[in-house]
């Protein structure tokens, strides 16, 4: 039986403390210790991990460790001058996720979401609490609120487009979340921003779950190698995380890079798709 967003949430907020653990403790620890300092015993913490990530600790924790981006890099490394865009509604998305999507023309942009109704909701994810937001056509923004909380997290999206009206109607766009934690279904993704922006997201939505690209392989790609830092901050302001993958983007060297929402959101995010990519 499928489990619940609510679930999926606290399994996450349960696997936030085990991350924080292992990273305090710089080394893997024995499931026994792990499940004591959850408070929790073995079996029922070794049943809820796996329930969550479908691999055991141990193994999740081989997928936290900060060598594991360099693995990444080099066993599943995509060049994206050679994605197959076709992947988005096959191997580059969770399960049978299709993704539609669309873009908001330069002059749209340019008013600052004026016009732009958005509606809005929090919603529970695998990676705790997520606010969304959609448009008629399709969500503009996904975040998410466990390193900095609500408040901070609503009024950084909001200023992304200050002039649009803003609704609290979860239930508009429950259906498009829904799809993209699941991963069953369509979700649609309405992106909001400037057309270099544009074109980096574009380019992070060729790269396929449970791989990574660098930051220059993506300057490369749209055709301008010499903008890895403007590519960088692109990244940063990337609207609909997880569904526009910049988490998938990294350092030449293997280091994880920035991410907008904290590092290990990050982190859980690359080890939960590098768990399913070999499960």
């Amino acid at each position: 039986m499928p489990m619940t967003d609510l679930e999926q949430s606290y399994h996450y907020n349960v696997m936030r403390r085990a991350i924080d653990l292992i990273d305090a403790g710089g080394e893997a620890r024995p499931l026994e210790t792990l499940a004591a300092e959850m408070g929790m015993s073995a079996a029922h913490f070794q049943r809820l991990f796996s329930q969550w990530v479908g691999v055991s600790p141990k193994r999740y924790q081989q997928y936290l460790t900060l060598g594991h981006a360099k693995d990444l890099l080099a066993q599943r490394y995509t060049t994206l001058e050679a994605a197959d865009a076709a992947g988005l509604s096959g191997s580059g998305r969770l399960h049978d996720l299709f993704l539609r999507w669309e873009a908001m023309s330069p002059g749209e942009f340019a008013r600052k979401g004026a016009g732009l109704t958005i509606h809005h909701g929090w919603f529970d994810s695998p990676f705790g609490e997520a606010l969304a937001m959609g448009t008629e056509r399709g969500l503009c923004g996904l975040a998410f609120a466990g390193e900095f909380g609500r408040d901070v997290t609503m009024t950084d999206m909001r200023t992304r487009w200050p002039e649009a009206t803003y609704i609290e109607a979860p239930e508009r766009i429950a259906h498009w979340v829904r799809a993209a934690f699941e991963g069953r279904g369509e979700a649609a993704l309405h992106m909001i921003g400037a057309p270099f922006q544009i074109k980096v997201w574009e380019a992070l939505l060729t790269i396929p779950s449970g791989h990574v690209t660098t930051y220059s392989e993506i300057a490369q790609a749209i055709g301008n190698p010499r903008a890895v830092r403007a590519v960088g901050t692109a990244v940063g302001r990337n609207p609909v995380s997880f569904l526009i993958p910049c988490h998938r983007a990294l350092r030449k060297s293997g280091g994880l890079g920035g991410y907008h929402w904290g590092l290990p959101v990050k982190r859980a995010i690359l080890a939960w798709e590098s768990a399913r990519a070999e499960g």
